[in-house]
Formats: C-alpha cells, structure tokens, sequence
C-alpha cells in the first residue's frame, strides 16, 4: 500500500491557506495534512472546520525550535507564513524576523529533519518593483524592490535562502491576490498609481495551483515562476476601484489629485504566466468572475447603507492617503517616493 504523501502547509490560517485545505479536501485528495500557524483564537475557529482532517501545531515561525515537530519528516512543505503588507512596511524588523529568519528557520529545520522535502514557496509580484514603464514582467527580469517596500525586500532575500538550500524547491511569485473576503482597504490603495496595469489571481485558484503542484515537483523543481489568472483576469487599477465602488455602494472614484501615486509601487503584466498554468491547469477565474462574486457577498442594505453614508466614509479614506499628505505638508522625501518630482499642494 503507497503510503500517504505527508504535507505542511506554513501559514495556513491565512487567505491562501484556507482555500488551500478547502480545495485539498473537496477535491478529495488522500494526503496526511499538517498547519503550522501562531496560536490565536481566531485561527483556531478557522481549523475547527478540519479538526478530524489535519494535524496542527501552534507555534513562531520565527523560533526555531517551534519548528521541529511540524517539519518532521514532510514530503511537501507550501510556505505561505509571511507578514504582508501594510504591517510589513509599518514594522519592518517584524518582517525581517517573519519573513526571512523564518523561511531561513524553516530551511535549516528541514534539511535536518526531512532533508528530501520538496518546498513550495510563495514569493510576490512586489520582488519587480514599479513596472509603469515596462508593464510586461517575466521571472528573468531583474529584481527591484520599490523604494520603501520592505515587504519586497524581505522576500526576495527569503527566495536567496531557498535557492542555496540543500532542499528541492520552487517559488511563485504570487501576483495580486483578489478575493470577496481577504482584500481590506488599507493606505495601500493610495499607493498604487491609477494607471497600474493589473493582472489579478483568486484565492482559490491560486490554491488549486499549489495544490496541484504536489504532484508535479518533477517538474517544478529549481524553477521559479509568476503565477497569475491569466489574460482574462487584467484590468487598469482606476477600473478595478471605480467598479468596487459602484458594487459597495460608495459612487464615483472621485478623490483629488494626488490622493494616489504616480510611481514606486507594483504590479503589471506577467508576461510568462501561462508556462504555470500549462504544468498545473489551475485557472478557472477571470476579473469578471471576481465581480460577480464581489457582488453577491454585498446584500441590497449593505449598498444602500454605504451609499447613504459614502461622503463620510470617503472623507475617512482620504485621510489615509499618504501620498496626499505628503503633497499638503510638503514632506519632500514622501513627495519624491510617491512622485518623484517636486509637487505643491493645490491651493
């Protein structure tokens, strides 16, 4: 009888990780399933859902002793544990503990205690920086992380890590992940200029992907690729807002000038997404799709709420537009980040 393949999933509370164990076990595949994750009681209403179905271990990414247990003789580890952005940026010493001495603790874990392990990392689109004047990415491009992207930063040392370990691996570079329930306004939406190409995936077909990709790491293996949704999931920055705001209720996109950046973000075109898509048959999503899912998450009262509300509610988003306050203080270093050229407030 072949013995069960035994996996870990690092990281696995979060948007991805979950999709990841719904796609595993709907799709009934026969696998010995382990989380590694911190202990919150949020988390552990979250895996309550597959208490009978996985083996979790609680536990700091960033200690390395917390590792030993869940890294013990693993077939596939997926590592998603990472700090994102905003708090990346807001806590960069956090970062570089999360993201990279974790990924370096993991590593050094397995190639002690499963040293044949195969390792499946995420990395993201932000490695490449602004691509506003060449929106075509491939992973042969150079790496250049945005000016301020600690985020970036941290992983494109952790995917160094991963290339010099002694472990058979592969990296995908995530683009940006676009699902009903994961993708929070935040300052972060100021940063994006509005004319950003964008090509989005889903959570859930970015986890078909990594859960298909358990079966071919013959094939995956020392490469690293962008995994996207594909040409049917591209889309301008300004159209993807001024759609979300008219399906939640809050009208036009009609903040003022400067509220958005003009450069030093992420995101564009993956030129090479398709050579992922043909080993792991993934997509099943479009930005259409995303749509319509968004819009069937948000009840008519939830609109009409929101859309008696919207000048309050944009009046508090605006306020946590940096690159506007950067513009009214005159704060030249934020000007030259967000801008790069001198910009006065508007009188």
């Amino acid at each position: 009888m072949q013995k069960k393949k035994r996996i870990l999933i690092t990281g696995a509370g979060g948007t991805i990780g979950m999709a990841l164990l719904k796609e595993i076990f709907q799709s009934k595949r026969d696998y010995e399933i382990n989380v590694f994750d911190i202990k919150t009681k949020a988390l552990q209403r979250r895996f309550s859902t597959y208490k009978d179905k996985i083996h979790t271990f609680w536990g700091d990414i960033s200690q390395p002793g917390d590792l030993d247990e869940a890294c013990r003789e693993r077939d596939v580890v997926i590592h998603l544990a990472a700090l994102i952005p905003p708090k990346a940026d807001e806590f960069p010493a956090l970062a570089q503990r999360v993201n990279e001495e974790g990924t370096r603790n993991l590593i050094r874990t397995l190639e002690r205690l499963s040293p044949g392990a195969f390792l499946l990392y995420a990395s993201s689109i932000a490695v490449y920086g602004d691509r506003l004047n060449d929106p075509d990415i491939r992973v042969t491009d150079p790496l250049k992380c945005s000016k301020g992207d600690m985020y970036a930063r941290t992983k494109i040392n952790a995917e160094k890590l991963i290339q010099n370990s002694s472990l058979n691996w592969s990296i995908f570079r995530l683009t940006a992940i676009m699902g009903v329930n994961n993708h929070k306004i935040s300052k972060l939406m100021f940063h994006m200029p509005l004319n950003t190409p964008m090509e989005i995936a889903t959570p859930e077909d970015t986890a078909r992907a990594y859960a298909n990709a358990i079966e071919h790491t013959a094939q995956l293996s020392h490469r690293i690729f962008n995994l996207s949704g594909g040409s049917v999931c591209r889309i301008q920055y300004n159209d993807f807002l001024a759609r979300s705001f008219k399906i939640f209720g809050l009208g036009k996109l009609n903040f003022p000038r400067n509220a958005f950046a003009g450069k030093n973000f992420h995101c564009a075109y993956y030129a090479d997404g398709d050579e992922l898509e043909d080993i792991l048959h993934f997509r099943r999503d479009s930005i259409e799709s995303y749509f319509s899912r968004v819009k069937r998450s948000i009840s008519s009262a939830q609109r009409n709420i929101t859309g008696m509300f919207r000048m309050l509610i944009k009046k508090q988003l605006l306020k946590q537009s940096e690159p506007l306050q950067a513009v009214r203080r005159h704060d030249v270093p934020l000007i030259q980040r967000f801008f790069g050229k001198e910009i006065r407030s508007a009188k």
